[in-house]
This record gives C-alpha cells, structure tokens and sequence, in this order.
C-alpha cells in the first residue's frame, strides 16, 4: 500500500481503560502492527468535535509536517510563476495600447 493511503485506513484495535493514574495501555497487536515500541514518543491531539483522543507517533508528525512542507513550497512556486506570468501579460497588454 502506498504511504499515502495509509492516511485515509481506519481501523480499530479494540478497546483499552483508563487506569487510576490517567494511563492507557495500548493493545499489543496495534503497538506491532504500528510499530510503537518502548519508550516511543506519542504526540496527544484531540479528536473531532473534543470527543476523544488521537496518537501519532512523533516520528510519523515529524515526516507528515516536512512532506506538507514540499509541497506548500511547490505551491508557492507555482503561484509565483502565475503572478509573474499574470503581470507580464497585462504589461505587454498595455505596451500595446
């Protein structure tokens, strides 16, 4: 699977308490399966609408953030060229007037 479908899978693990001490044990078939090993650094969102939680592990974040990152780049190199394209073309318009 492509790692950008992955963004668009769902899928459940079952389900997990909240102990005494506000902690969470994460099933062992979703840490293997993620890859969540010990001592991984989970970053905490909340989930839509405040009505849960979502993990990620910080690693992953770290990657999404820097491949969102390319690509605003290239957008904004995209718009560039379309203002330039834009200003030179209203400027040979009135050159010719």
């Amino acid at each position: 699977m492509d790692s950008t479908d992955s963004w668009h899978e769902f899928k459940c693990f079952g389900s997990a308490t909240v102990g005494s001490r506000g902690q969470v044990v994460i099933p062992a078939h979703a840490r293997k399966e993620l890859d969540i090993e010990v001592g991984a650094t989970l970053l905490v969102f909340s989930g839509p609408g405040r009505k849960g939680l979502t993990l990620f592990k910080a690693d992953s974040v770290k990657q999404l953030v820097e491949m969102v990152g390319e690509q605003l780049t290239t957008v904004e190199s995209s718009l560039a060229s379309q203002t330039q394209s834009k200003a030179d073309s209203e400027s040979s318009q009135e050159g010719s007037r």
